[in-house]
């Protein structure tokens, strides 16, 4: 039995050890470094300075974290709205028997397999572009001016445009699962009852849907607080108020960027709680609304 415990604690050291040090002790570090005024992100403890709240203080009241969580807001509401509407649209006729089923699901899933930097750069300079992008060609066809989709009032819908197109796909997929372990028989009975599909999707699929509903708004979520990629590609150069996320203000706190007079490690750490902490009343709220019954798959 000895030998039995001591082979099983051989096999589970690694993975324990690597996950104190590469999750446990960062996110340890990032809490109490959040307390703090840090320089750098690299200095020594001994150089940290307690500040205790005045880091979150000074964060909501900064004009470049405001609007940051304003276009957060956005994206992950508007966004979010759209995205998961149309991807539970796309699951719901592609698993209605329609033909060709097959292809239509790879090629609006086709978008995930394409590097976000290869997609962003095709939404940038082939489609949006003001002398040669498609949209633009659209305008001029049909007897239109041109816009300027990436200028400052427009950008930040472009840019999440894009990002809902390469988005669409994989919560399609979640949304498919979801409604391929629907028994049959739910729906051969509501037909029988005299049930349309309309009907049937509101009274069977939605409803047994919920677990799966409340998984894609978390997911949702968690990519809305890490949207920096996308941020960063529609303003390569510099940070502006039209694409700048909460991550992209903490990258800029942390390393520096536009606006950003000293660096402060630790502001940008308490930037990272915040974000930790909206994700997990996200998940909160969502597990209390969308309840999985004794119905449910």
């Amino acid at each position: 039995m000895r030998k039995n415990k001591a082979m099983i604690a051989c096999f589970i050291a690694p993975t324990v050890i690597c996950l104190l040090a590469m999750y446990v002790y960062p996110v340890c570090r990032t809490i109490l470094m959040s307390f703090f005024h840090v320089e750098s992100l690299t200095s020594d403890v001994s150089a940290w300075s307690f500040n205790g709240v005045e880091n979150y203080v000074n964060i909501f009241h900064n004009a470049g974290f405001q609007i940051s969580m304003r276009n957060f807001l956005l994206i992950w509401l508007v966004g979010g709205a759209i995205t998961l509407a149309i991807s539970l649209l796309m699951a719901v006729i592609l698993t209605s028997g329609i033909r060709l089923q097959g292809f239509f699901r790879a090629a609006i899933y086709l978008p995930n397999i394409v590097s976000a930097v290869a997609l962003a750069t095709m939404w940038v300079q082939y489609i949006f572009n003001y002398d040669y992008g498609l949209l633009n060609n659209l305008l001029q066809m049909l007897g239109l001016e041109k816009f300027r989709w990436l200028g400052t009032d427009a950008k930040f819908w472009a840019m999440l445009a894009a990002f809902i197109f390469g988005s669409v796909g994989y919560y399609m997929l979640i949304y498919i699962s979801g409604i391929e372990g629907i028994p049959t028989d739910l729906y051969e009975a509501a037909t029988i009852d005299g049930a349309k599909k309309v009907r049937q999707f509101f009274s069977i699929t939605l409803p047994l849907l919920r677990g799966i509903i409340k998984t894609t708004i978390i997911f949702w979520s968690i990519n809305a607080t890490t949207f920096y990629l996308w941020s960063k590609l529609f303003s390569p150069v510099q940070t502006e108020s039209s694409t700048i996320v909460p991550v992209v203000y903490l990258y800029d706190t942390v390393f520096g960027g536009k606006g950003v007079v000293t660096r402060d490690a630790g502001a940008g750490a308490a930037v990272g709680v915040v974000l930790t902490l909206i994700i997990i009343a996200v998940y909160l709220v969502a597990s209390r609304l969308l309840k999985s019954d004794d119905l449910e798959y």
